[in-house]
């Protein structure tokens, strides 16, 4: 048994918020905590959720703590529970990015909705937008944020959500930062996920790639039209699934 690095989304994906479901995370958490404690693997949890929102979630179901955190849809990392977000992380994030600037030109768009201020973050702007708008507005604005030469991204998941982020920044490329800092292999390395936001962890290199049983939509479409033996897609829900995953690739007996 070799050591690997574990990533993973937490909102349906490591967590399963149906009344009842723990059972596979505990399972799952037990596993991860003794392979970490015999062989040295590093577990990395990559978030949408802001940290005021990941610590909220943290102590209502008590998860094991990990090695580092991707928060705010990949636009900052903390390591060992820290507060303060890893400095040379930032630095890549910040040429070409001018928040200011983004809030001035969605303020012309009446049919994006400002998140709560906690989910507002010095690298990520982020907005509710209806299904229904969404394919219209995001064509537009995508067009005018192109016109001022912004370094940006604009992440659509879950039928409502709209990230705009640095184009530097994502789950996938803040877990390829880790992966090197820490010099695992893409074959040692496992990610998982659920969701649109997610796309970016499995399409960034040739990790191996767990897609949990309960997916979301506009993950099981990309999924199907970029197919790679690399990527399992799970029968089980949740933790179940990424279990499942897990010893699909050999990181578990």
């Amino acid at each position: 048994m070799t050591n690997f690095l574990f990533v993973s989304d937490l909102d349906h994906t490591f967590v399963d918020h149906d009344a009842g479901n723990d059972d596979a995370r505990g399972e799952l958490s037990d596993r991860l905590q003794q392979h970490r404690e015999l062989h040295g693997t590093k577990i990395v949890y990559a978030t949408g959720r802001s940290p005021q929102l990941y610590r909220e979630l943290q102590s209502e179901k008590n998860l094991i703590q990990p090695d580092a955190l991707i928060s705010s849809v990949g636009t900052e990392i903390y390591f060992d529970n820290s507060d303060i977000p890893d400095p040379d992380w930032s630095e890549i994030l910040s040429p070409g990015w001018n928040r200011e600037l983004i809030l001035s030109i969605t303020a012309k768009y009446p049919e994006l909705k400002l998140q709560p201020e906690s989910e507002q973050r010095p690298f990520k702007v982020s907005f509710f937008l209806e299904q229904s708008e969404a394919s219209g507005v995001l064509s537009q604005l995508e067009l005018e944020l192109q016109k001022h030469k912004l370094k940006k991204k604009l992440i659509y998941s879950s039928g409502i959500d709209l990230d705009i982020v640095p184009l530097s920044s994502d789950k996938g490329q803040a877990m390829q930062f880790l992966r090197q800092k820490w010099k695992f292999a893409a074959e040692q390395t496992v990610v998982c996920g659920d969701s649109g936001n997610d796309i970016a962890l499995f399409a960034v290199g040739n990790e191996r790639g767990i897609i949990v049983g309960n997916a979301r939509p506009e993950l099981l479409q990309w999924h199907n039209e970029h197919p790679a033996d690399y990527r399992y897609l799970a029968q089980n829900f949740c933790a179940g699934g990424i279990l499942e995953g897990l010893k699909y690739f050999g990181f578990l007996q």
